[in-house]
């Protein structure tokens, strides 16, 4: 199975994009590439597919809007950061898909709704009646109030769980990479690209994990962890590259690296056998 494959027999996509992805090299928020991607969901949209987007970037557009705050580390700026980004984060999202007469509607989540049954229930109606509205539903996590009890901290276990409860047929991961490879291709040479990933538990026995980077708050660790939680789920997960485009993705003309779902796990997670 291919990238190509799944994308082509998947109606119900989520899409995170990363803040490495969407930040420009002097940190500011890339609104070209805003503009692209709109474009790009708008082409899948009118082949049928519908989209959630999970969006990281509101500490980088705080930090665009005011730049005096880059060196403050006291959580309580962070929080306040966040705040004054969301804004703006959603401002030009809004603006990206409104040229493609899109609407867009954002949920900010953390990890206690996730675990309560009638705050999940509620985000769930919410996402299936924003998209068959054909309103696209921009998710982060709500780091304005979120402490580290509550927090889920990172945007991409926070989109496997929009995936899982969104019943979604592919999770797909934008990073600053093109995909998992055997060790940090901008440090070791020899690094090779896994185009296809079956076994997680094997993967880690393989590769060198490393850290986070500039700008993001996870790393390749917690894109493993996705994978992990949507292909016990059925739901395949693909990690490339931001640069790439979703129809370059669709048509096979560029790579990444697929978690294939696991689909023993998901009748065991259906009929509850062990």
């Amino acid at each position: 199975m291919t990238i190509q494959d799944v994308l082509n027999n998947s109606r119900k996509i989520v899409i995170k994009v990363g803040s490495n992805t969407l930040a420009k090299s002097d940190g500011t928020i890339n609104v070209d590439f805003m503009l692209n991607f709109a474009e790009q969901c708008a082409s899948l949209i009118l082949r049928g597919k519908q989209i959630i987007l999970v969006s990281s970037g509101a500490q980088i557009s705080g930090l665009s809007t005011i730049s005096g705050w880059a060196h403050k580390r006291d959580v309580h700026y962070r929080q306040a950061l966040s705040a004054i980004g969301q804004v703006e984060l959603m401002d030009k999202w809004r603006f990206a898909f409104a040229k493609q007469n899109l609407h867009v509607a954002q949920l900010l989540l953390t990890k206690e709704d996730f675990e309560d049954d009638h705050r999940t229930l509620n985000i769930r109606n919410t996402m299936f009646t924003l998209v068959d509205e054909n309103v696209i539903p921009i998710i982060n996590e709500n780091d304005s109030v979120a402490f580290d009890e509550i927090r889920i901290g990172d945007n991409d276990n926070l989109s496997a769980l929009t995936a899982i409860l969104w019943s979604a047929d592919v999770l797909i991961l934008f990073s600053d990479i093109d995909g998992v490879y055997t060790d940090n291709p901008k440090t070791s040479p020899e690094a090779k690209l896994l185009t296809e990933v079956k076994d997680i538990s094997l993967l880690r026995s393989q590769i060198h994990v490393g850290e986070t980077n500039n700008f993001g708050t996870g790393g390749i660790e917690t894109k493993i962890q996705a994978a992990e939680k949507t292909t016990a789920f059925g739901i395949p997960l693909v990690l490339t590259n931001g640069a790439f485009s979703l129809l370059d993705l669709a048509e096979g003309k560029k790579e990444g690296t697929l978690f294939v779902a696991d689909e023993l796990s998901l009748f065991k997670e259906i009929t509850g056998k062990r």
